[in-house]
């Protein structure tokens, strides 16, 4: 397992995923307070094998906290919203008369920074990987408490 992580001062994205099938088991949105809590149960659960940051908002104090949890690979952050964007789109694509609408003008309705950690991630892979029972459009990309 590999977690990826877009650091953040008052909020991180993280991703948990299984590169070696292809597969994200998990992306959420949490409070800064929550990120090093969830990236530990991740962790208990199942080990993992690497941790990618971006070199982003607060990057060096979330390296420090982080060392002890795996090799980590620190990874340009530069133009993650954007692509994060385009990403949300391909994975729940707009519905109704949104689809309608260019891209430009298409708001995702949930936070982003879990998938920011995705488009982090997934720039480090040579394909991109797949979610095989996506969260409903937000829900799950919203901040929560670690869980």
């Amino acid at each position: 397992m590999v977690a990826a992580v877009d650091p953040g001062r008052s909020k991180c994205g993280l991703v948990l995923a299984d590169c070696s099938q292809g597969e994200i088991k998990d992306a959420l949105v949490v409070l800064a307070d929550d990120t090093r809590t969830q990236l530990e149960r991740w962790h208990q659960h199942t080990p993992l094998e690497a941790l990618v940051i971006g070199d982003g908002t607060s990057s060096k104090a979330w390296q420090q906290q982080l060392q002890h949890l795996a090799p980590m690979r620190i990874v340009k952050e530069a133009g993650t919203t954007l692509r994060a964007r385009d990403r949300y789109w391909q994975i729940w694509p707009a519905r109704g008369w949104r689809r309608f609408l260019p891209k430009g003008l298409q708001l995702p309705p949930g936070e982003l920074d879990g998938i920011a950690a995705l488009v982090l991630l997934e720039d480090q892979l040579p394909h991109p990987l797949t979610w095989s029972h996506p969260p409903q459009q937000g829900p799950g990309l919203r901040t929560v408490p670690a869980r």
